[in-house]
């Protein structure tokens, strides 16, 4: 049976997530005020490297950021600011949730901890993997034929639940 109702999941921030953003967002801002407060003042590309890279990365992040998880029908949404992310989960094989999952990852492209963990990710046990985290030890790992996709939210069995109830074919 379908459920038509939306059923949503807050991504709570890990320890590891607060502490690498509050690092680079130290890092950048910092990088930001003394490229306002020093150097050539009539350098353009000193602006540019010093102020406003730095700033654009942290808007960048920001925009990218995990709000939450939302289950509508059989689309998982990955909530970010002001958009989202849909899953297909018709083709769902199996969910399960793994607190070891993203252990020893490496990551091949995306974000390491700038307001989420986010892109594609590999490890031995999951082999490649797209992770959208915000706290590893909340991971819920989804198993579709062609890719493995990662998420954390914040009751990782009762979304395991949610996802095996809207989908006839997850185990």
């Amino acid at each position: 049976m379908i459920m038509s109702a939306t059923t949503t999941f807050d991504a709570p921030w890990g320890t590891s997530l607060k502490l690498m953003t509050a690092v680079s967002v130290s890092i950048l801002g910092g990088v930001a005020l003394i490229g306002l407060f020093s150097g050539p003042r009539d350098s353009w590309l000193w602006w540019l490297g010093m102020v406003a890279m730095p700033l654009l990365v942290l808007l960048g992040g920001a925009c990218f950021a995990i709000r939450g998880y939302a289950i509508d029908n059989r689309t998982l949404l990955i909530r970010r600011p002001g958009w989202q992310v849909p899953i297909d989960l018709r083709e769902l094989r199996s969910v399960e949730a793994n607190p070891a999952a993203m252990r020893g990852s490496v990551r091949v492209f995306g974000n390491g901890g700038l307001f989420c963990f986010a892109g594609r990710f590999r490890n031995r046990p999951l082999g490649p993997y797209r992770a959208f985290a915000t706290d590893p030890k909340l991971a819920v790992v989804l198993h579709f034929p062609e890719r493995t996709v990662v998420v954390t939210p914040g009751e990782p069995e009762r979304f395991v639940d949610e996802i095996r109830q809207r989908s006839s074919t997850a185990d």
